[in-house]
């Protein structure tokens, strides 16, 4: 899966893990799946997160749990679907935190490329998944693997911003440096949380610590997608 790496820095980095006992056993494990499954994201997707943000360039990471498992949502950043899916519910609820945050203008898709282009790292701590089969892919090595993409971030960057969303995230801190990096911890932006996500402020906190070590704000505003905008095309 190396391969999959575009990124040169990233696969520079993470070449020999790749090379761990635990990874030749997840490699057979996904590929196996593949033959037999259907799995989410897409192969040429699945490290799509790192292809897009490179590690000096990472401002801030914002970790999800699994893949998407319905058809055509996923596409290997955390919280993003394609164009033209209908906006899952966390995603949703992401929206409107940043709506009462920073005035966010809601658009009428759920793809963050945008972020990612711009320093987020949007990584999920298990990469793959099977079709409708949530957590069909959990403890099979990925979170070894972006435990240690963690790891890297923490020690290699500094002024970072991690924002860790839920429990599961938040047991991800003991990975981090809190003398080098910003922690953010709340609830998950989850239905299931019955609105805890509401009013963290994670966006303007963020912008906020970028800015005070001069490494740039994030623009969280995304443009409308006229082709999944039927009144554009009309």
């Amino acid at each position: 899966m190396l391969d999959l790496i575009s990124d040169p820095i990233w696969h520079r980095k993470l070449e020999s893990e790749c090379n761990e006992p635990y990874f030749k056993s997840l490699q057979e494990f996904v590929l196996k799946e593949r033959n037999q499954f259907t799995v989410y994201p897409p192969e040429k997707d699945t490290f799509t997160a790192l292809n897009l943000t490179s590690l000096k360039e990472i401002k801030a990471v914002i970790l999800g749990q699994d893949p998407y498992h319905q058809p055509r949502q996923a596409h290997g950043l955390s919280f993003s679907v394609n164009y033209g899916i209908k906006i899952p519910p966390s995603l949703g609820n992401i929206y409107k935190e940043l709506k009462t945050d920073i005035g966010f203008v809601v658009p009428n898709h759920g793809n963050l490329t945008s972020w990612a282009r711009q320093g987020v790292l949007l990584l999920n701590a298990t990469l793959t998944v099977r079709a409708g089969e949530p957590g069909s892919h959990q403890k099979k090595g990925w979170e070894t693997f972006t435990n240690h993409i963690i790891q890297t971030i923490s020690d290699e960057n500094e002024h970072c911003v991690f924002m860790l969303w839920g429990n599961f995230a938040k047991t991800k801190a003991d990975l981090i440096d809190p003398d080098k990096h910003l922690i953010l911890e709340t609830a998950h932006p989850s239905p299931l949380a019955r609105g805890g996500f509401f009013g963290c402020k994670h966006f303007s906190k963020t912008n906020q610590y970028l800015n005070l070590y001069n490494r740039g704000s994030i623009n969280w505003n995304l443009s409308d997608y006229g082709l999944f905008d039927e009144r554009a095309n009309s």
